[in-house]
């Protein structure tokens, strides 16, 4: 079977009633909440096969990434039950399930074998030991890049690049003639799109959101130096209208040959490397950058996992429904259809242990990436919160949206650098008062 890697949220939400029509011929069905990625899209196109095993019927909700973190977290604060399944991660699972706002997964069959999850996840996952939510793939970052085009402008992409190379080679690549930009990169407001792109960036050139007394940090000259970088860079080899990229716009663009080098989650391997891909026989991978003489790469963590809210009335067949999407099974279902490229990469320990999946391009650069990115120490000075391109606190998601969009208005050219820093440091200064963290 063949299904497009990356939806509209427009087009995604025909999707909607995927299974719908199977409701009034079993006993049960269950509403899915998810984003429009291309794995996610790829597991709905195997849903029937799930309802015809458990009689189970699912109904789909497949919404752009900033619009599903909307709507969950509202349906989850205000108890709406909308909801049997939502697709959340890590930087959610923790709170939520602390707030007891997820029910507990720690009654999953032994064939389902949690102790096979990879260790990062189970533990990001997690709230005192106790897993919420489980991890339908895991990522970090990385660079994609065009082995032909590097090869034409006579460099070699090192196994472990600096900002500084990666800018080089962005220039060196940089067509405007033939329509290939030298980079693409996140723009786009959100702090899980842009705003967790730049914070991994802002790591890696040493600066942090706040210092161990939680005053933020953003009138440094570490994050002046990150910004300056980027915008810099994006403005030189970057597309135009890069403040709205996301993950999607900058997979289109670079499967269509339109970018030189791509920064992203290593999820996306699989997508620029298959069959929607102009230029999949051209692509390899290296770890993300680090500036020169910094120690941290602007390389993140992360899960989209599947976990159910407390008080839904279909607890069982949500659970069936994990186990079905996240398990062993699955993979192989996966592999045995599209093969073995396709399947959720970054979740299960066994995966890696597969000599079919062994033989992937990116599989080792995938899981060494994961294995490099610690969120217990995610900056060079040092902080009170866990988290890599994020901030482990509740306050996070609101203000870092915030601050994204006066990022982005600066990628935009509607302010400067400094004005933008300026702004986040009053917005992360006002929340943390206010929530008495300081």
């Amino acid at each position: 079977m063949s299904l497009k890697s990356t939806l509209s949220a427009a087009t995604a939400l025909t999707l909607i009633t995927a299974g719908g029509a199977f409701a009034d011929a079993h006993s049960a069905t269950i509403t899915i909440a998810t984003v429009n990625n291309g794995d996610m899209i790829r597991m709905q196109g195997y849903t029937d096969q799930f309802t015809a095993e458990t009689g189970i019927a699912v109904e789909w909700v497949t919404l752009e990434e900033n619009v599903l973190r909307q709507r969950v977290t509202t349906d989850i604060t205000t108890k709406g039950g909308q909801f049997d399944i939502m697709t959340i991660g890590m930087y959610e699972t923790p709170i939520w399930g602390a707030n007891d706002w997820l029910v507990p997964l720690n009654d999953l069959s032994a064939e389902y074998d949690v102790d096979d999850i990879l260790p990062a996840m189970r533990n990001g996952l997690s709230h005192d030991g106790t897993l919420y939510a489980a991890p339908f793939y895991g990522e970090s970052s990385m660079v994609m890049y065009r082995t032909d085009l590097m090869e034409a402008a006579g460099l070699e992409m090192p196994t472990a690049p600096t900002w500084q190379f990666i800018r080089e080679a962005a220039a060196a690549m940089d067509d405007p003639e033939n329509e290939i930009n030298g980079i693409c990169l996140r723009g786009k407001a959100g702090w899980g799109e842009g705003g967790a792109f730049i914070t991994v960036t802002g790591n890696s050139f040493g600066a942090r959101w706040f210092d161990e007394e939680w005053n933020a940090q953003f009138d440094q000259p570490q994050w002046a130096d990150a910004l300056n970088f980027y915008v810099n860079l994006m403005n030189d080899y970057g597309p135009e209208g890069y403040a709205t990229n996301g993950f999607n716009e900058n997979l289109s663009l670079f499967n269509q040959g339109k970018c030189g080098m791509w920064i992203d989650a290593t999820v996306a391997a699989s997508f620029v490397t298959g069959d929607d891909s102009t230029v999949a026989d051209s692509v390899s991978f290296a770890l993300a950058p680090n500036a020169e003489g910094v120690e941290k790469r602007a390389n993140w963590l992360w899960a989209w996992a599947l976990a159910i809210p407390a008080g839904t009335q279909q607890e069982a067949e949500a659970k069936q429904f994990i186990e079905w999407a996240t398990g062993k099974e699955y993979i192989e279902l996966v592999a045995a259809n599209e093969g073995w490229a396709n399947v959720p990469p970054g979740a299960r320990t066994s995966l890696y242990e597969t000599p079919e999946y062994q033989a992937v391009p990116f599989a080792k650069m995938t899981l060494d990436s994961i294995n490099a990115a610690d969120p217990t120490d995610p900056t060079v000075d040092p902080v009170p919160y866990v988290g890599i391109q994020f901030v482990a606190i509740p306050e996070f998601a609101g203000m870092a949206t915030e601050v994204s969009q006066e990022f982005s208005a600066a990628y935009a050219g509607q302010q400067t650098v400094e004005e933008a820093l300026a702004k986040a440091q009053a917005i992360a200064t006002e929340v943390m008062e206010a929530a008495g963290y300081r």
